[in-house]
């Protein structure tokens, strides 16, 4: 018997004791209250859930403080729930009313989020005939509106089901996996519409993002992260180069209700390693673009490494803050890149005010210009190889980041690794991944995971948490109003850190790698906090 399954064993006994008592005096989850454009546009987010990163600024802060730093350390778990059919579940769930929604590859369960118990199961088959990342069937979480649950397939199919029955409502194609398109993202819910991006950057494919009617399915707009022909930006894609340029779309963006602006991100360009065939700087890969979510019509972009070379992709969340500067508020937009910057822009015109490194080892760019543009060192892949940092794995990556208002911190986990780059030019051939060569990890030499945190005011570092482990996690971050940073660590575990100092105050060994972000939820007025960690989903409690 593997470790992580003893141990859902003895959890499971541990815990038939304390969830019967939890349950007395409850009422079973029955009606499926209606999702409404108010509870979407709650900010921060309370006793719900109700999108992948909580709310639409992507800060993943809740004011839930039911948790604080004086009790943090009784929390034990709940419940653990094994949906089956992933071995690497990447989803953040979705709670609304008390009822959670998580996804494992296609599959999509409702349970009451108090014990874990099943409401409903959504089964629809894994694909055959996929490419990379899609090939692994991810399924990172999703969207509720109305009485409806959306979700995108492995193969980039749309669906909508009934938030009470998971009954499918409609089944939309919304892009052709025999060109090897695929989803791994959590759709968005703005409005009235479901807004979707696709994954296969590295397969040979054209990014878009895309809005579907929520209630008909009917597809209202579709932005192209490749320009076509005659179109701005179309001199890096000459031929028909355009039409497998990467660029995609795979996690789900944040949006302003204010300025009436969607951001996302977008992932590298293609073919990888190798940039002779896409002279220039390759709009709009791994960029931020913010678009008109009523017309999918651009307003402003921002490139943060043009002519991609090193695999960086762009796709960390665009996290939406707002700061006073003598009592002028600003309102800002900061990601921490893959390429190893903290970036601070202004997220009504896409104006760049700030980068800062939050790595040491970083060598492929000596700094970022006055206009946002970095200063290359010259290294590039070649055929003999080039130490470049930082690795293939980035600085830092898709896992979550999180932002608390009350400490006017940024917190986000940075890798310190590097990796030799490798060029080899070949042709785009329909069927294989478009990748021109790749990495080799340089011997004898480690890497690190650290949990950062930054002061936005200033893009500066304030703590710093070094991680146990081979830097191989993949977890994300979650703050709340507790005074409280949730992170799966590198070596197995979920913990707790004090948001002020990043003071360790808890840990739960999972005895799995985590490749999922926290989140937070109440239910009749006690907090609980959720992680999927392996194959498994974990909720927390404190005793009551």
């Amino acid at each position: 018997m593997k470790f992580h399954e003893a141990l859902i064993l003895v959890l499971l006994a541990s815990l038939a004791r304390t969830s019967t008592v939890a349950q007395q005096g409850q009422s079973p989850v029955s009606a499926t209250p209606t999702v409404s454009a108010s509870d979407l546009l709650t900010k921060p987010v309370g006793a719900n859930w109700p999108s992948y990163n909580g709310d639409y600024t992507g800060r993943r802060y809740s004011e839930l403080q039911e948790i604080t730093a004086a009790n943090v350390a009784q929390l034990h778990a709940a419940w653990v729930f094994h949906p089956g059919n992933s071995q690497r579940l990447e989803a953040t769930p979705v709670v609304f009313h008390g009822v959670m929604y998580v996804t494992s590859a296609n599959d999509v369960f409702a349970l009451d989020a108090r014990t874990g118990r099943v409401l409903w199961h959504y089964q629809r088959p894994i694909s055959a005939g996929l490419l990379d990342d899609a090939a692994a069937h991810k399924s990172r979480g999703v969207a509720v509106w109305q009485d409806s649950v959306y979700v995108e397939t492995d193969d980039a199919h749309l669906l909508r089901l009934a938030a009470r029955s998971g009954g499918l409502i409609w089944d939309v194609e919304y892009a052709d996996k025999a060109k090897h398109y695929g989803a791994t993202s959590a759709p968005l819910a703005i409005k009235d519409e479901i807004i979707v991006g696709t994954s296969g950057g590295d397969s040979g494919v054209r990014g878009f993002v895309a809005a579907y009617d929520a209630l008909t399915g009917k597809l209202k707009w579709r932005f192209w992260t490749i320009p076509g022909p005659g179109e701005f930006g179309s001199s890096s894609w000459p031929g028909k180069s355009y039409l497998y340029g990467g660029g995609t779309t795979w996690m789900p963006g944040t949006y302003d209700p204010d300025l009436n602006l969607l951001y996302w991100t977008t992932s590298n360009a293609a073919p990888d390693f190798v940039g002779d065939t896409r002279p220039g700087d390759d709009l709009y890969t791994a960029c931020v673009v913010a678009l008109n979510p009523d017309s999918g019509k651009l307003k402003w972009y921002f490139q943060f490494t043009p002519h991609d070379v090193y695999d960086y992709d762009a796709t960390e969340t665009p996290v939406l803050v707002d700061t006073d500067e003598n009592g002028t508020t600003r309102r800002l937009l900061v990601q921490a890149n893959r390429n190893g910057f903290f970036y601070v822009l202004d997220r009504t015109n896409g104006r760049f005010l700030e980068a800062t490194p939050f790595v040491s080892k970083l060598n492929w760019a000596t700094g970022i210009d006055s206009g946002g543009r970095p200063k290359l060192s010259g290294r590039i892949p070649t055929a003999q190889g080039t130490y470049i940092c930082p690795g293939i794995d980035g600085a830092t990556n898709w896992f979550s980041p999180s932002y608390n208002p009350d400490t006017g911190l940024f917190y986000f986990i940075a890798l310190e690794a590097c990796n030799t780059f490798f060029s080899r030019p070949k042709p785009f051939t329909r069927g294989e991944t478009y990748y021109n060569t790749g990495t080799k990890r340089v011997p004898d030499e480690g890497s690190q995971k650290i949990l950062l945190a930054f002061s936005v005011p200033n893009g500066k570092p304030v703590w710093r948490y070094p991680q146990l482990g081979r830097g191989d996690s993949w977890g994300g971050t979650l703050t709340t109003g507790g005074g409280l940073v949730f992170l799966a660590d590198d070596a197995g575990s979920f913990e707790a850190v004090e948001a002020a100092t990043g003071r360790p105050l808890w840990h739960f060994y999972a005895g799995q790698r985590i490749d999922a972000s926290p989140m937070t939820y109440a239910v009749d007025g006690v907090q609980y906090v959720a992680i999927a960690a392996g194959s498994d989903l974990f909720s927390f409690v404190l005793p009551h």
